[in-house]
């Protein structure tokens, strides 16, 4: 069962709130009558929704528009810095969830919400703040951190077995044979239901396993192994590529 939780903005257009999780916590299926942008401190978070699944690594952010329902599985010790907004205060606010950068300037005024008057004089250093923060979240650029779920129960089982052996060489021609389908019907399918070509797919469910294999703090070699990469400098290279730092800058 899905729980809605409701927020009143009658004083202020946003509301801040601050919660640590440990490894291994997780959140029911649940949703909020307002839009919400969880910004994640430190861990990885990986959030789970009808049209699919995203990881939010540290010092990044999801974006849930109003009434998404999702639920959360928390990897590492999480700090997480969250602000509930009223779906209204911008008319063109964000309109489908997707894993934001947050910028240095974002990043600053999240932590200055929670010293804000929650009433406050038109005009006000606190108004502008708080309206700052709404131009911000305009701005956020999407990163590519989403696994789509696609619609068809086949491909559906074919995902849920790369997730459980992302290290196995899942090449078109391969999953083509486990579906019974010729490899261009396999990457149409994929590409109709997912937005993504198979190979895509297969690169993005290896990077998010991987981010959460990392921080569970373990070796950059192992994790290079266990997602499907032949050496440690094969790994890094596109995790440099994709985050712009190595794995071991990244989540120090």
């Amino acid at each position: 069962m899905t729980t809605t939780t409701t927020f009143s903005f009658t004083h202020r257009p946003l509301i801040p709130f601050a919660h640590d999780y440990a490894h291994g916590d997780s959140e029911p299926w649940h949703q909020h009558d307002c839009a919400q942008l969880l910004h994640s401190l430190s861990g990885v978070v990986r959030v789970e929704t009808a049209a699919g699944c995203w990881v939010v690594p540290p010092g990044r952010g999801v974006w849930f528009p109003a009434a998404t329902q999702h639920a959360l599985r928390i990897t590492g010790n999480v700090a997480a810095r969250t602000l509930f907004i009223d779906p209204l205060a911008r008319a063109d606010l964000p309109a489908a969830c997707q894993i934001v950068q947050i910028s240095p300037l974002l990043r600053e005024l999240i932590v200055s919400s929670f010293d804000l008057a929650e009433r406050y004089s038109p005009g006000s250093r606190d108004e502008r703040v708080y309206e700052l923060i709404l131009d911000e979240i305009r701005v956020m650029q999407a990163l590519p951190f989403h696994l789509p779920e696609p619609h068809s129960d086949l491909l559906r089982t074919l995902c849920k077995q790369i997730g459980e052996e992302p290290a196995r060489e899942w090449t078109t021609t391969l999953a083509a044979s486990l579906t019974n389908m010729s490899e261009r019907t396999l990457n149409r399918h994929f590409q109709q239901q997912t937005g993504l070509s198979f190979g895509e797919w297969v690169r993005r469910a290896r990077l998010m396993a991987a981010l959460l294999r990392l921080a569970q703090g373990q070796s950059v070699l192992r994790v290079a192994l266990d997602t499907g990469y032949g050496s440690h400098s094969a790994f890094t290279a596109m995790f440099r590529r994709v985050m712009g730092v190595s794995p071991s800058d990244y989540f120090r």
